[in-house]
């Protein structure tokens, strides 16, 4: 495949496509905002009045999961180091089992609408301005206007054009590829079939243990605590839709990471020969997935604009839901203990209100972030770090009853110090090749006229050259990501628990509803019994009786 392809930009079909996603996800937040009856309350407008069912919650979370990092990331992950990435599918088993049975029954039975209220109780040729602004402004306008149940159905929309852009890139790359058997063929003399790597060395990049106790703990801080997921689990009319929302979830979470997979195997079969990132044709490795769309679809008119509108609809969906929880938690932890006598009707518009704040901040940060280059990659990474200790805190909360509010900060502190240490120094130092272990790239099939001689440049912005390595550089700084979540969940528990010891435990009563209790642990059977029923049913539709 020594023949690279030409630059191509949108046509009509592309910009028609793409244009008609924009509209429909405003014409159903149009829908919710003046053709549905009205929400009035905080809980209609946030949390949907508390009558969703199981599905489209369940198809909101598998939405905003398929966020635009995964659409263009994980493929070029599997480019670089291999299909070892399917390992995470034991990770999200883990994930959803301990986010079902331990998060969720506290949650709900507490009825919050934002997850920092425990808190309180418990110590392409697209212009790039334009594209900004539009995006932002109708994301913003549904979220504001529709409300919760708007940005589910929304989600719910925009997961069917996810699904109809990948599998797009799918289909096409298949066919290209002369089909399944030649792209797994070439994958695999690639060395890109490496599935099981059982070496415990923390410092390798993806391992079978760095990705099944790293990628649980944190994606337990996304779907276990996140406000954004906790608001949908408690927007359910039952418990038992709560729970059932996030089993159904794992069915998206593991369709998802499969045809992720799967597409970047075709990334890698269609440039096995001719690797564009070394060749100088992007600039970074997560461009290649658009540069493949623009080489394999560059034919089909319309389809170059569906993998975009896909792509802009992940986006849509991570930040509609953040939009809403940052509402949520703006109204439930700020302004009701502030001003508790606030009628519903003004919380009602309060609410819309800050919304439509957060919804024009994310335009203001998204235009600061294309000016900021590589800078967004360190955001990411401070992003992650602080979400482990976050997640400590609130397993302290549920867990461990003995846990103080000394004890409980003082952990924190050590949590945000250890796993800031790790994560900031990794960026300034990165580990070297040998501890990442990236796989061959070769160039042989190109026009080698047109490649430049130096190696492409890093994606780190702050990475210090020339610099003698040191132990610590080698060692601490060169852990694999997946461990910085780790570092900060088990820094802060073994703090909080050792310091709350010390200061003589929690003195005061603790309210039972924030406590996992004997009760909500053998509510998890009932919740079984309840699948079991229901499947019974459905097989025997006469039958009365269990």
């Amino acid at each position: 495949m020594g023949k690279q392809p030409d630059a191509r930009t949108f046509d009509v079909w592309d910009y028609l496509v793409f244009a008609g996603m924009l509209l429909i996800s405003t014409a159903i937040g149009v829908y919710y905002a003046f053709c549905k009856k009205k929400p009035q309350t905080q809980k209609d407008f946030l949390m949907g009045g508390r009558k969703m069912t199981a599905l489209p919650v369940a198809l909101s979370l598998t939405s905003s999961f398929m966020s635009a990092i995964t659409i263009l990331g994980i493929p070029a992950e599997i480019y670089r180091f291999g299909a070892v990435f399917l390992m995470y599918g034991f990770s999200y088993v883990l994930m959803v089992l301990v986010t079902s049975e331990v998060f969720i029954p506290v949650f709900y039975k507490l009825g919050i609408t934002s997850t920092y209220e425990v808190r309180r109780r418990h110590s392409t040729g697209l212009n790039l301005w334009g594209t900004i602004l539009a995006t932002g402004m109708i994301c913003t306008f549904y979220s504001s206007m529709g409300g919760f149940k708007a940005v589910v159905w929304i989600h719910v929309f925009q997961a069917g054009i996810k699904v109809a852009g990948i599998f797009s890139v799918i289909i096409q790359g298949t066919i290209v590829e002369g089909g399944i058997s030649n792209v797994l063929n070439n994958s695999y003399y690639g060395g890109r079939l490496n599935f099981w790597d059982f070496n415990p060395n923390p410092l390798r990049r993806y391992t079978f243990w760095s990705i099944v106790i790293g990628g649980t703990i944190t994606w337990l801080g996304v779907f276990g605590i996140n406000p954004a997921q906790v608001q949908r689990y408690n927007s359910c009319k039952s418990r038992f839709h709560a729970k059932l929302s996030i089993y159904l979830n794992l069915i998206g979470c593991w369709g998802i990471l499969g045809t992720m997979t799967f597409c970047g195997l075709i990334l890698y079969s269609r440039y096995h020969d001719c690797d564009p990132w070394t060749a100088k044709k992007v600039s970074a490795p997560d461009q290649l997935m658009p540069y493949l769309v623009l080489d394999i679809l560059r034919d089909f008119p319309g389809l170059p604009g569906l993998f975009v509108a896909c792509i802009y609809s992940a986006t849509l969906s991570t930040v509609s839901a953040s939009v809403n929880a940052l509402a949520a938690v703006t109204i439930s932890d700020i302004v009701k203990p502030l001003f508790p006598s606030l009628s519903e009707k003004t919380v009602f518009w309060l609410c819309k209100g800050t919304s439509l704040f957060y919804g024009l901040l994310c335009i203001a940060m998204a235009a600061l972030a294309s000016l900021l280059g590589a800078l967004l990659q360190v955001a990411v990474t401070i992003f992650g770090v602080i979400g482990g200790p976050l997640l400590a805190v609130f397993t302290l909360g549920i867990l461990v009853p003995f846990a103080n509010s000394i004890g409980v900060f003082v952990g924190l502190i050590a949590g945000f110090i250890a796993s800031l240490w790790v994560g900031i120094g990794a960026q300034l130092y990165p580990p070297l090749p040998e501890h990442t272990l990236p796989l061959k790239l070769v160039t042989d099939g190109c026009n080698m006229e047109n490649i430049p001689l130096e190696a492409p440049l890093s994606p780190n912005a702050f990475e210090i050259h020339n610099v003698e390595r040191t132990p610590l550089m080698d060692n601490w700084y060169s852990m694999s990501y997946l461990y910085y979540s780790p570092v900060g969940v088990f820094a802060t528990i073994i703090v909080a628990i050792i310091v709350s010891l010390l200061t003589g435990g929690r003195k005061q009563v603790i309210d039972k509803r924030l406590l996992l209790t004997k009760e909500d642990f053998l509510s998890n059977f009932d919740f079984l019994k309840k699948v079991c029923h229901s499947s019974y049913l459905s097989l025997n539709p006469t039958s009365n009786t269990y």
